[in-house]
């Protein structure tokens, strides 16, 4: 089985990829979101490499291969799904998740995760939007859009919180941003680096677009009542 380490590395490359569209992610980048000097990521990426899970490229940068993206996708899997649980079961705050998941996703079982998987009804999105991996490794892909793309006047669905700092999803949670949120789009200064949004209940909520671009979202076709 491999070691929390191992797992931690192609969780963080996969998600770096997703970022990137599939291309090389440079060394110093893996290292900063490692929380790691260079040469200590570079020395995990060359054992990674000779395991068969990555594709090093001396002065280039690394990418998964196909067995180290297999094992990203299920790291992910276990972390995403005990997140659902903590919250629709355990009644945990979608704040207070993260960190616990980050523990667990090493050492829960494939037993414990299907009947979790089982008890939860298979969902498809975790309590921040974040797609579940299913069990043969693939991911549902749905068409969303950064907050600050949409336009004054578009009605719009939360579907994602992409920042899971704990002091960030508080704030959003106090401001009804939360996946499944109606909002409509009401004002935007890009002078100012702000969007404002007003949610169901018509309150209106300025956000930075910073942190208006950590918000994804589906565009309704038809205006619902907000």
């Amino acid at each position: 089985m491999p070691s929390s380490t191992v797992e931690n590395y192609v969780k963080q490359l996969y998600l770096e990829q997703q970022r990137s569209s599939g291309h090389l992610i440079p060394m110093g980048r893996l290292a900063t979101r490692m929380k790691v000097v260079p040469g200590t990521a570079t020395a995990m990426v060359k054992t990674l490499a000779e395991s068969g899970l990555v594709e090093y490229e001396p002065r280039g940068g690394v990418r998964l291969s196909e067995g180290g993206h297999r094992l990203a996708l299920h790291v992910l899997r276990r972390h995403r799904l005990v997140e659902q649980f903590l919250v629709e079961v355990l009644n945990f705050d979608w704040s207070e998740v993260h960190e616990d998941a980050e523990r667990l996703e090493h050492v829960i079982s494939d037993l414990l995760l299907e009947r979790i998987d089982a008890l939860l009804g298979r969902p498809r999105f975790d309590p921040h939007g974040d797609p579940i991996p299913s069990p043969a490794g693939t991911v549902a892909d749905v068409e969303l859009e950064p907050l600050p793309s949409c336009r004054v006047g578009d009605h719009v669905v939360v579907a994602r919180v992409l920042d899971q700092e704990a002091g960030f999803l508080r704030l959003m949670d106090r401001s009804g941003i939360t996946p499944g949120s109606l909002l409509r789009i009401t004002g935007f200064e890009p002078n100012a680096d702000a969007i404002t949004v007003q949610s169901a209940d018509g309150k209106p909520i300025p956000l930075g677009l910073t942190a208006a671009g950590k918000i994804q979202v589906r565009v309704e076709q038809s205006a619902p009542s907000v």
